[in-house]
């Protein structure tokens, strides 16, 4: 698996907006490589290699480096750090935010700033893998809830409420799921949460310039229960690092005790640079959210019309259900000989008997790409 993910990588080109289909840029030097067209990449609205982004690292990378060069608490922070963390907070409506090097940091973090080894810990069958492993470094009691359902969650709600007299539980769940492409019903969760005395910890890694109002994903207008978002530049945003968006209170928990935040290199001003000008873009240009949307839309209702099943589901992600890994993998192969990029999805990513080829879509992709994989999926 790890050897013909890394094959993939070496013969992907990505089309460039503003030209023609045909036009592919390389990710390496390699003239052999054929040109394929990536239906697999979290480049939700295409802002990797948007000029501005490229700019703006450019220019902090001159004055400030490459790198940090410390923990933000030692000599890494510098004001574009403050500057970035300030305009996510405005931008999503939270007192604070804090930033980290990978999302998967992030969310160990946000888990172990909520939790011990005395919390109730209620979270949704799918959640991302290091959310588990924050539950996991917590120490906390762990119950799963079947995906996306409240009556499940509400059944173990009650069941905590009587067995943890005088401890709050913590809630946790994706807003956009990143292999089932599914979201949960965030405004009933938080009034069951409210009603449960619970507190709700949200991964709005996926949904963030995707779903929601201008793209700020599905928890923006929801402050109690929500008290933890976490999200990431990796996606939407085109380039990398994170971030916990929280009260003032828990992010002064944060500085004093996270580990994950205290103890490792700050994040790189080049990417700070480039995900305050990501976000810029994505505040300038609504229409790229609304774009995205409805193009969804209608893949999922063209996919389904020819007969493709799939999660329901609001969002890029389309997750074309296969079953056996063979049928996964043979479909993956058969795209790849069309030139089309789009890997299969296996246990232990997804549960048993589930694997799926994994569609995205994104906002540059060229016009006739759907007539093009429905084309290359038709074939023996």
């Amino acid at each position: 698996m790890k050897q013909l993910a890394q094959d993939q990588i070496r013969r992907v080109r990505t089309w460039i907006p503003g030209k023609t289909p045909a036009s592919f840029q390389a990710f390496n030097a390699d003239k052999s490589s054929q040109d394929i067209l990536d239906l697999a990449s979290n480049d939700y609205l295409g802002l990797s290699r948007h000029p501005q982004l490229i700019a703006a690292a450019n220019e902090i990378m001159h004055v400030e480096g490459v790198g940090a060069g410390g923990s933000r608490l030692v000599t890494g922070s510098r004001p574009i750090h403050k500057k970035l963390e300030e305009a996510l907070g405005e931008w999503l409506g939270r007192e604070k935010v804090l930033l980290f090097p990978s999302g998967f940091q992030a969310n160990i973090g946000a888990v172990i700033a909520l939790a011990d080894r005395h919390t109730p810990v209620l979270a949704d069958k799918l959640i991302h893998h290091s959310l588990l492993v924050g539950i996991k470094a917590s120490g906390a009691k762990l119950q799963r809830y079947s995906h996306n359902n409240l009556l499940d969650l509400e059944k173990y709600l009650k069941i905590f409420q009587e067995k943890y007299v005088n401890k709050s539980p913590l809630v946790i769940t994706e807003s956009l799921f990143s292999m089932a492409g599914t979201s949960p019903n965030i405004s009933e969760l938080a009034k069951l949460c409210e009603k449960y005395k619970a507190r709700l910890l949200v991964d709005e890694a996926h949904a963030l310039g995707v779903l929601g109002k201008s793209g700020k994903g599905l928890c923006y207008g929801i402050q109690s229960p929500v008290t933890i978002i976490t999200g990431t530049f990796g996606k939407s945003f085109g380039c990398g690092g994170s971030f916990i968006a929280c009260n003032k209170e828990i992010q002064e928990h944060l500085l004093q005790t996270s580990g994950a935040f205290r103890y490792t290199t700050a994040l790189a001003p080049p990417m700070c640079a480039a995900a305050l000008a990501a976000l810029n873009l994505i505040q300038e240009n609504p229409n790229l959210v609304k774009k995205l949307q409805t193009e969804s839309i209608h893949w999922r209702r063209t996919l389904n019309k020819h007969g493709w099943t799939f999660p329901e589901g609001i969002g890029p992600i389309i997750p074309l259900l296969m079953g056996t890994n063979q049928k996964a993998l043979k479909y993956q192969q058969i795209l790849e000989r069309k030139g089309i990029l789009c890997v299969a999805i296996r246990p232990p990513t997804v549960p048993e008997g589930q694997a799926c080829l994994r569609l995205v879509v994104r906002e540059n992709l060229p016009k006739e790409t759907l007539q093009k994989l429905l084309l290359a999926l038709q074939s023996p």
